[in-house]
């Protein structure tokens, strides 16, 4: 049986430009908006119009590039920012609203009851609008589970298509998250939306565990950008979901590098070397043990084939690297060491690698078997 594809709402240009200290002029917004649609993002949340004149101007210059992707404004459950967004030149809002007790009496003053009818009131005033609506339920992830499902219930019947369940301070974990999604699937036949935080490091977790309890659609940002510890990496999302679950998302595995790279200089935010599916080095090899039986079978050393997301393995010289490794690099420069000149270069290769940090360059390489005695 085909499964459906999980629709990606990539929020790269709105929780993603949340992260402290991150700004996106406009070109880099319009490159953003135009690398992700070209990868096949489904869905951009592309900003805030109540942040002002400025964000409205750089939302309608994103929906003149006449993308494939649905584009999404991003509102507080208020007129006047009802108001901003439908000026945008969008068709769609995501209204957001407190859900937990703790929000709703702490933060805006009010309780259950008023929150019901306040989201019933202002989702049908956008759908009057001709708007697409999806309700944001803002730290629904401590929120009572039956008013969570009230919540639901009331926001499909005034019309709205989605519901956005956010573990706004990144609190949940897979088990309970898979749990909870579970619960809400069977009360409820509008789409469903995870939009995770990364504050356990379980953003990617939690955001699998949602789409196996019924989640329809994922929220995410590129390289994980957002808010504290950021949100789920669209890009672990998109690879997770089709090797581990066979879930397509009709995004391109092969642009995620290039996107990534993209947002990385716009945000000022480097790549770990060691980032999951972009990372510089995670194709790359320097044990002894790895190596030898990489070059023997790729497949003993190999989770992802690098070439599904463009990419290619790497094996560089180091303090841990073997003779089969030395051969390998020499073989690959022409060279054609003895036996004993490759254990020779073996030791020299370790003490540079300790005493500088580095892995030899090919100049070493051949100076190092020049050096080395023939037996």
């Amino acid at each position: 049986m085909t499964l459906p594809p999980v629709i990606v709402n990539d929020t790269t240009l709105r929780d993603g430009e949340q992260t402290a200290g991150v700004a996106f002029r406009l070109d880099e917004k319009l490159a953003i908006a135009s690398a992700l649609d070209q990868a096949g993002v489904p869905e951009m949340e592309v900003g805030v119009p109540a942040m002002g004149d400025d964000e409205c101007a750089s939302i309608r210059a994103v929906a003149r590039l006449g993308l494939n992707a649905r584009l999404i404004a991003w509102c507080r459950m208020r007129d006047d920012d009802l108001a901003a967004a439908m000026t945008c030149g969008l068709d769609m809002v995501n209204l957001s609203i407190p859900v937990s007790d703790q929000q709703l009496m702490k933060k805006l003053g009010r309780d259950r009851q008023w929150a019901l009818s306040h989201m019933s009131d202002m989702v049908c005033r956008a759908r009057d609008h001709g708007l697409e609506v999806a309700v944001g339920g803002e730290d629904s992830s401590r929120a009572d589970t039956g008013f969570l499902i009230d919540v639901i219930g009331i926001c499909a019947e005034a019309g709205a298509r989605r519901f956005r369940f956010a573990d706004t301070l990144g609190i949940m974990d897979p088990f309970g998250t898979h749990d909870l999604f579970r619960t809400l699937r069977a009360s409820t036949d509008i789409e469903l939306e995870m939009h995770a935080h990364d504050d356990l490091g379980l953003a990617t977790a939690n955001s699998l565990a949602a789409v196996k309890g019924g989640a329809t659609h994922v929220s995410t940002t590129v390289n994980g950008l957002g808010e504290r510890a950021g949100n789920a990496p669209l890009e672990e999302v998109v690879v997770a979901l089709a090797h581990l679950y066979g879930r397509e998302t009709g995004v391109a595995k092969t642009s995620l590098a290039k996107v990534s790279q993209l947002v990385a200089n716009a945000s000022g935010r480097p790549i770990p070397v060691n980032k999951s599916i972009v990372g510089d080095g995670i194709f790359t090899h320097e044990s002894g043990i790895h190596v030898s039986g990489l070059l023997r079978d790729r497949r003993n050393y190999e989770a992802l084939d690098p070439v599904e997301l463009g990419r290619n393995h790497t094996v560089v010289l180091g303090k841990h690297s073997g003779v089969t490794s030395v051969l390998h690099a020499c073989n690959e420069l022409g060279l054609a060491p003895t036996a004993p000149q490759a254990r020779a270069m073996l030791a020299r290769v370790r003490a540079l690698a300790c005493e500088t940090k580095r892995s030899p360059s090919p100049d070493d390489l051949r100076r190092f078997l020049a050096e080395a005695p023939a037996n």
